[in-house]
């Protein structure tokens, strides 16, 4: 799949080299090339020496003395190998007509590339196959003055070089053609190759050797597959490989799962004993928190040490904490049928900050021998679980009677622990009655005494009047 963002995406690109794969190149031929001239008396293939005194085979032609000439030179079969896009890199020299005595105005300066697809060999390549063939142009090619001075054999040549790219290709290979209509000129060397985006990890993705698509700007998609260790962040994840075989514009990426560690920018390393990784993520290993540990490589948490907790809320990057001591030096100040206690915080916390005490209350026979659970109309101020404050205000107790109440100090890894809360306890024996009851029982010992004493005034009364009637 290819798009052309190429205007749009030019300064995205993403540092790797592109790759050149070769499909041939005329300097490494050892034997001769032998490459079909038309006709013969154009171009001719010479043995010659480039600039390093290497053999290399040539092509020569020079008629520039011959008016219309029309002279094409075909290379051997050239397989695509896949490419949709093709470069030529031609080395070459022209001579300048004015520096030839005497030429005539038909001598030229430049030759036309041509390429001709096909599926398989052409064996014969008669008359018509040179006047009728579907060639296509890629170029006009002129020495233009980028160019070397090379030394070849005691004379300074000027060597140009130039590079040209066809496409797209889709049969299984091609022909180049060079065609030569006046010019005195040697090709001194042919290299065909393509280029592609080579196998990359970005983004802590892993991205294939990926073909360069069939136009100079087009840009191939290629998928990336999360390297070991990693997990996606981001989907689909995706490089576009552009027309210079450069990669550009990553989109998605992977980042190292929980337990493991970005190492050198492309590598997931699990986390050393004694370190964690809670979360996946760019972020690094970290200690293990205080009390906590762990033995083998990749963890996700730190194990807590024995007597340690992790609350439910806890963060794996929080310490492991302990249960609180028992609370201290508690005291009572009893107020008939209620009582205030109160107590100092426990010396230990266990590393935290939410202790809260529970009060369990419990009413006992004089002689201790059993106790149970307090009447539930007893009342608890503020409250008789999940105290914050070292103080409580119980009322609502019975008179004269012994009660027993533990108080216990718990936090947010009490329930955790498989031991009891450390609790203090204290007993103490509420006196009489409350004040209401006793002016209730006042009310009515006077409201017996009024009663009373009405009847014997009454009777009283009723004695005089009876002595009245008897005198």
């Amino acid at each position: 799949m290819t798009v052309d963002l190429f205007a749009l995406l030019c300064g995205l690109v993403i540092t790797s080299s592109a790759m050149e794969e070769t499909v041939m190149d005329t300097r490494v031929a050892t034997a001769e090339l032998g490459w079909t001239a038309y006709p013969n008396s154009g171009w001719e293939e010479v043995s010659g020496y480039d600039e390093n005194l290497n053999t290399i085979r040539t092509y020569q032609v020079c008629n520039v003395f011959e008016p219309s000439q029309n002279n094409w030179l075909l290379t051997t079969f050239i397989d695509r190998r896949g490419a949709q896009r093709i470069y030529v890199e031609i080395r070459f020299t022209v001579r300048d007509c004015s520096s030839i005595p005497n030429v005539p105005g038909s001598c030229k300066e430049t030759f036309n590339l041509y390429y001709y697809e096909t599926d398989a060999v052409i064996a014969t390549k008669g008359t018509a196959f040179w006047m009728e063939a579907p060639y296509l142009k890629v170029d006009t090619i002129a020495a233009d003055e980028s160019f070397s001075q090379v030394d070849f054999g005691g004379r300074l040549m000027k060597v140009n070089t130039e590079v040209r790219s066809f496409g797209p290709l889709s049969k299984n290979g091609f022909y180049l053609a060079f065609q030569d209509y006046g010019a005195c000129m040697s090709l001194l060397s042919v290299r065909v190759f393509y280029k592609k985006c080579p196998s990359v990890v970005q983004n802590f993705a892993i991205f294939p050797e990926t073909m360069t698509g069939a136009e100079s700007t087009s840009l191939v998609i290629a998928r990336g597959i999360c390297i070991p260790n990693s997990e996606e962040v981001d989907v689909p994840i995706k490089l576009y490989c552009n027309g210079d075989g450069e990669w550009m514009v990553p989109i998605g990426s992977c980042t190292c799962k929980a337990g493991f560690e970005p190492d050198n920018g492309n590598v997931c390393r699990a986390c050393p004993p004694g370190t964690f990784k809670s979360t996946q993520g760019p972020g690094l290993c970290l200690q293990c928190p205080p009390n906590s540990r762990s033995a083998a490589e990749a963890a996700t948490i730190c194990v807590c040490r024995n007597g340690y907790y992790r609350g439910d809320a806890d963060l794996p990057d929080e310490p492991c904490t302990s249960v609180p001591s028992s609370p201290r030096n508690v005291i009572s100040i009893v107020n008939e049928t209620s009582v205030i206690l109160e107590w100092h915080s426990p010396r230990e916390t266990g590393g935290r900050d939410d202790v809260v005490y529970n009060i369990v209350c419990k009413k006992c026979q004089a002689d201790r021998r059993s106790c149970s659970h307090c009447d539930d109309n007893v009342d608890f101020v503020p409250r008789q679980l999940g105290l914050t404050e070292t103080r409580v205000f119980i009322s609502n107790l019975w008179a004269h009677t012994l009660y027993s109440f533990a108080i216990q100090a718990v936090n947010g890894v009490s329930n955790k622990s498989p031991y009891p809360a450390q609790h203090v306890s204290i007993d103490i024996t509420t006196n009489q009655a409350g004040k209401w009851l006793l002016w209730l029982g006042v009310m009515t010992a006077m409201v017996v005494v009024a009663v009373m004493m009405t009847m014997m005034i009454h009777l009283q009364c009723h004695h005089h009047h009876h002595h009245h009637l008897a005198t």
